[in-house]
């Protein structure tokens, strides 16, 4: 009797042990998916930010920024993109292309407005957009308030 008590107390733990061990399993796959989902979700919101990134209209309004637009789809600069108001990625790389052209633009046409980018934008505003003041890669007010009239005086040169 010891001895069959002992062989099913055996089997029972084995069974037992076998059990949790497939149920850890199954909880470690049902925690892998869930941490894809969470991953996937994290990755989602990183490209949401990235898009709303993309765009920099430096203080424009959406008409301002649809005049910019206009004038680069006009100029050397060969902007093909939509009219949307919206300075992104492609409404600055025609940007860069222009200001490579005619204000000494020499870095890459990446389509980011960093520094360099900013640069060549204040030296073209201060030839003729009453911007005075450091050209230093930094779009602050002065450069924003150059900026803007660039934008309305466009809408004039090259109307949508």
């Amino acid at each position: 009797m010891r001895a069959l008590t002992k062989t099913l107390v055996g089997f029972t733990a084995a069974v037992g042990i076998a059990a949790g061990t497939l149920a850890g399993a199954g909880t470690a796959t049902a925690d892998s998916a869930r941490a894809a989902e969470n991953a996937q979700a994290a990755q989602a919101a990183v490209n949401a930010e990235a898009a709303i990134l993309a765009t920099q209209n430096f203080g424009l309004s959406s008409q301002q920024a649809k005049n910019v637009q206009c004038f680069l789809r006009t100029s050397p600069a060969s902007y093909t993109g939509a009219i949307d108001g919206q300075l992104g990625t492609n409404s600055w790389k025609a940007m860069q292309r222009w200001l490579r052209a005619y204000w000494n633009y020499n870095d890459s046409i990446d389509g980011d407005p960093g520094p360099n980018t900013v640069r060549a934008l204040q030296r073209m505003l201060a030839h003729a957009w009453d911007y005075n003041d450091s050209i230093d890669g930094i779009a602050g007010t002065n450069t924003r308030a150059a900026f803007k009239r660039f934008a309305n005086e466009m809408s004039v040169f090259y109307p949508c």
